[in-house]
């Protein structure tokens, strides 16, 4: 199930995205395990450093593509500013492409609205910006 996802594409997604906002956006995705997934990203954003951000404006998106279940977090900052509505949102137009078995494009196309939503309340500022995450997916641990 994890080469469902093309890890490429989606760090060419999160580069991108990431050019538009002082936010960062992080894909970590898991083997199949029968726990709460949402403990579980919980864990990751931690494991992660997502909560080192200096503006609290990281995102996780969490997948168990065998499972086809996902966790999406976003740091208080940035949810402070969006809501819980927004991340319902972002949970639906994931749920119908992995409905689908589509994950990459599931994963693009939320990353590509996360960074949209990011860049009105963070925009990029080239003069102070930092990458402070890697845009790797990472894989239990394992960057691709």
């Amino acid at each position: 199930m994890l080469r469902l996802i093309d890890a490429a594409r989606v760090k060419r997604a999160i580069a991108d995205a990431e050019k538009m906002t002082s936010g960062e956006i992080a894909v970590s995705v898991s083997r199949l395990f029968w726990g709460s997934v949402e403990k579980a990203a919980q864990k990751a954003f931690v494991r992660l450093r997502i909560t080192e951000t200096r503006r609290h404006n990281g995102v996780l998106i969490f997948v168990v593509p065998a499972r086809r279940r996902f966790a999406v977090l976003g740091d208080s900052g940035i949810h402070d500013k969006v809501g819980q509505e927004f991340w319902e949102r972002v949970a639906a137009q994931l749920s119908d492409h992995f409905r689908n078995g589509d994950f990459t494009e599931g994963l693009v196309r939320a990353i590509e609205g996360i960074g949209r939503q990011l860049a009105e309340h963070f925009p990029y500022d080239a003069a102070t910006d930092e990458d402070e995450l890697p845009d790797d997916v990472d894989f239990g641990g394992k960057p691709q």
